[in-house]
C-alpha cells in the first residue's frame, strides 16, 4: 500500500556505560516513518538492568551494538543522561508500542503479530486493545511457549505474513537474542521486545501509578508486586553506582 514518504529524524549516537542508546526528540515518528517505509529495525529498549546484564553478557551487548534503535525506557538511564547534561525524556517501550499500534489502526498501516506470554495471555491482549482501537487487527498471535513441533509452523507464518510489526514478549534478554536470531525472516518488519507488556494490556498485571511513573519511581512499585524480583533490582544500585565512577572518571 502507498504511504506517504516521510524521513526519519536523524538519531544522535550514545552511549550508557559502554552500552549503545539513540538520542532522539521523537521517537515514536523516527519509529512510524521507518514502518511506512518498510525499513525493518529492532527495537530495544534500554534500561539499568539490561545495561548491567550487557556488562556481564558480551552476546547481549553484541546484540544491542545491532540494533537500530535503543531507546531510553528505564528511569536509570535517563537519570545517566541527565549526569552528562542531556534531558531526555524517558520512552517507555509499552508506549511507544501502543501508539504504534494506534497508528496502525488508524491509518491501516499493515498486519501485526503478537509473540509471547503465558497462553490465552497474548489473544486476550489482542482482543483489548482491538476493541480499544477500532480498525485494529491482529494478524496472528503466538504465546511464548513454542515446542519443536510448533516453532517451524509459526516462523513459516511469519515469513509468508510479512508482518509491519511483531512484538515480541520473552523478557530480557530472551527476547532480544529471539529476535536477532529470526528477524531475516522478515527483513522489512519492525521487531520490539516488550517484555511484559501483554500481561498489561491483557488485564493480568498492572503498571504503576501514574505518579510512581511520572517520578522515575516505577521500579518501587515492580518490587512492591513482584517481591521475587529483588536479585535482579540489585543492578539498580550497582548502575548507580557504576554511572557516578563513569562520570568522575570522564
Amino acid at each position: 500500500m502507498a504511504q506517504e514518504q516521510i524521513q526519519p529524524q536523524a538519531l544522535e549516537p550514545f552511549q550508557v556505560l559502554g552500552v549503545p542508546l539513540h538520542l532522539t526528540r521523537n521517537y515514536f515518528d523516527w519509529l512510524l516513518a521507518r514502518l511506512k517505509q518498510r525499513q525493518g529495525c529492532h527495537v530495544v529498549t534500554l534500561n539499568a538492568e539490561m545495561t548491567m546484564q550487557a556488562e556481564r553478557n558480551p552476546d547481549l551487548a553484541t546484540v544491542i551494538h545491532q540494533a537500530e534503535l535503543v531507546i531510553p525506557d528505564g528511569a536509570g538511564v535517563v537519570l545517566y543522561l541527565r549526569l552528562h547534561g542531556r534531558r531526555i525524556k524517558r520512552c517507555p517501550g509499552i508506549e511507544l508500542a501502543e501508539s504504534l499500534l494506534q497508528a496502525i489502526a488508524q491509518q491501516n498501516l499493515g498486519k501485526i503479530v503478537f509473540f509471547g506470554g503465558a497462553p490465552g495471555v497474548a489473544e486476550q491482549a489482542a482482543a483489548k486493545l482491538e476493541a480499544k482501537y477500532p480498525g485494529l487487527a491482529i494478524a496472528h498471535v503466538q504465546n511464548g511457549y513454542l515446542t519443536p513441533e510448533t516453532t517451524p509452523v509459526f516462523l513459516q507464518t511469519l515469513k509468508e505474513l510479512q508482518p509491519e510489526l511483531v512484538l515480541v514478549g520473552l523478557g530480557v534478554p530472551r527476547q532480544e537474542f529471539w529476535i536477532a536470531q529470526h528477524r531475516h525472516l522478515c527483513p522489512n518488519t519492525v521487531w520490539i521486545g516488550v517484555g511484559g507488556s501483554f500481561d498489561v494490556w491483557a488485564g493480568t498485571k498492572q503498571r504503576a501509578p501514574g505518579w510512581l511513573r511520572n517520578n522515575n519511581l516505577e521500579w518501587v512499585y515492580r518490587l512492591y508486586k513482584e517481591p521475587w524480583r529483588w536479585k535482579r533490582m540489585l543492578d539498580l544500585p550497582r548502575f548507580a553506582w557504576r554511572s557516578l565512577l563513569y562520570r568522575l572518571g570522564h
